[in-house]
């Protein structure tokens, strides 16, 4: 789900969505106006390059980014939402290069405000952001260009014109360095790159078992794990960081030991949700085919159905759950904690299948995107929208490779411009109804009742879910859906659905020592 104000409780950290964060830059300085606007509406800026930060001619979306003198670089709070949303301005370049000048003025696309007039009075940092990256979508994507925040402050007076000049480049994604318990790996996709027609790698972060090394000839189990909304490969680093929980119990004498792949949540339109799609490609194929079997062969893997499991939250949780349903016999067991939609007759609050508009309800009320434990809402569709609207190409959500758009890019269909097809109006809100039905396929409570008597006695003890009964982005609700289904099916089902009373996203009810327990359990594990 969401990066903004979420927390992931999955393996005990963070979620995040930023793809490459660099060192900050040096001291901001103060902006460089070039002389008064030839406009008599405000403020504009002109962004430019220096010399040898760009071989070429490429296309892309300029962002300028503000941020108070109190926070971080501009360019790192680039998505946040509310609280102290991150001012955004943005326009599409198509054959920038040296000497091409970006201007950025009224006309561009804007959140939260709708010029910079309505900027509250104060002192800021500015940056601007040339998002090019076409592989990993994320305004602090390797290869991106930056400028160096300088301050500006509000309210500006004469209409000045500001300068604002890429002289920054987000370094090419090196691997860490492996250690002793953690290796790294990165494998060309023959699946992906044949659909993608260019270079397209798959990564991983890989945390082995306490006595790898010592015990030469001792095969292991596999847990693939995967993080909240963005979560990269590397955050293994943290998980086994000096003092961490889960490095308690990794290498405690009771644990169960086994070889775990955390998977990498970054890819052409966002996260790619590892599964195949018309729009990202055959993620779920590359995954089960390529690098697990790879991981399997290099960090002596067992290399069996019974010995692999799944496990994540929030995205996580969908993944999770999905590849599990889609590759039946190919996973043991899913845990899953606060599931992104996983019936889409309550895709957050949106039933895509007959409300006519994801903005507001049938009563015309503003329809609410996430709230506050207590009921209080926190932020509405059409606010969040607004700020996809901003990110993405052509001021429309699905190219924004934030949450929505990766959804509709992983569930939706590509149309003729080569494009994912928006499941409604970037601006107006309204459902087109012919997309829905590629979205069918990705639906999984649907998936299940269509394909019963198939599934049911692969997934028979393997389907474990957790949600918080107030999670902040409605998810009990799908999961309240899918639970109704499975009350009735037959052959009945012995699916683990649990919910926390008054609780939030991201809620589990299990500690990692029994998670691992119960992993081991299934796959036959031992300490």
């Amino acid at each position: 789900m969401k990066w903004i104000a979420r927390g992931v409780i999955g393996l005990g950290v963070a979620a995040g969505v930023l793809l490459a964060v660099g060192t900050y830059p040096p001291a901001a300085r103060t902006v460089t106006e070039v002389g008064p606007s030839s406009y008599d509406d405000g403020l504009r800026f002109e962004v430019i390059t220096t010399d040898n930060l760009l071989v070429g001619p490429v296309d892309g979306r300029v962002i300028v980014a503000l941020s108070r003198l109190n926070q971080s670089e501009p360019r790192l709070r680039i998505g946040r939402v509310v609280g102290n949303a991150t001012p955004i301005f943005a326009v599409d370049v198509r054959n920038f290069q040296t000497g091409s000048v970006v201007v950025i003025d009224k006309s561009a696309a804007s959140f939260p405000h709708q010029t910079f007039a309505d900027l509250p009075p104060g002192d800021y940092h500015v940056q601007a952001v040339l998002d090019m990256n076409r592989d990993l979508k994320s305004p602090n994507a390797p290869g991106n260009l930056y400028s160096r925040p300088q301050t500006l402050s509000v309210p500006v007076e004469n209409n000045p014109v500001i300068r604002l000049e890429f002289t920054e480049r987000v370094p090419d994604e090196n691997l860490p360095t492996d250690t002793d318990l953690l290796r790294f790996v990165r494998i060309r996709s023959a699946l992906l790159t044949a659909f993608h027609g260019r270079p397209i790698d798959l990564r991983a972060g890989i945390i082995l078992p306490r006595g790898f090394e010592d015990e030469r000839d001792r095969r292991y189990p596999i847990r693939v794990h995967v993080g909240g909304y963005g979560t990269r490969y590397t955050r293994v680093e943290q998980l086994m960081r000096t003092g961490a929980a889960f490095r308690t119990t990794w290498l405690a004498e009771d644990t169960p030991r086994m070889i775990l792949v955390h998977l990498d949540g970054a890819g052409p339109y966002g996260d790619p949700y590892q599964v195949n799609s018309a729009n990202n490609g055959p993620y779920g194929d590359a995954i089960t085919q390529e690098l697990i079997s790879y991981i399997e062969d290099r960090f002596r893997g067992l290399g069996r159905p019974g010995s692999r499991v799944v496990d994540g939250a929030s995205t996580g949780g969908w993944v999770s759950l999905a590849l599990q349903i889609f590759y039946p016999d190919f996973f043991n067991g899913a845990w899953s904690y606060c599931p992104d939609g996983i019936d889409f007759r309550q895709f957050q609050l949106v039933n895509i299948y007959e409300d006519t508009n994801a903005y507001v309800d049938a009563d015309g009320a503003e329809r609410a995107s996430a709230r506050e434990i207590n009921g209080e809402v926190r932020f509405t569709m059409r606010h969040e929208l607004r700020m996809e609207n901003t990110l993405g190409r052509g001021n429309h959500w699905p190219l924004s490779g934030r949450q929505w758009g990766a959804w509709n890019a992983v569930y939706g269909p590509k149309g003729e411009d080569g494009l994912p097809v928006p499941l409604w109006d970037p601006k107006s809100g309204v459902i087109d109804h012919e997309v829905t039905g590629h979205w069918e396929q990705y639906d999984l409570r649907l998936r299940l009742a269509r394909n019963w008597e198939t599934l049911a006695p692969k997934l028979k003890g393997k389907i474990n879910i957790w949600v918080g009964d107030a999670d902040n982005y409605y998810l009990n609700n799908a999961v309240q859906l899918l639970e109704d289904f499975l009350a009735e099916v037959d052959p009945s089902f012995d699916a683990r659905i649990v919910y926390g009373p008054n609780r939030g996203h991201c809620w589990t009810g299990l500690t990692e020592n029994e998670l691992m327990q119960e992993m081991g359990d299934r796959t036959g594990a031992r300490p």
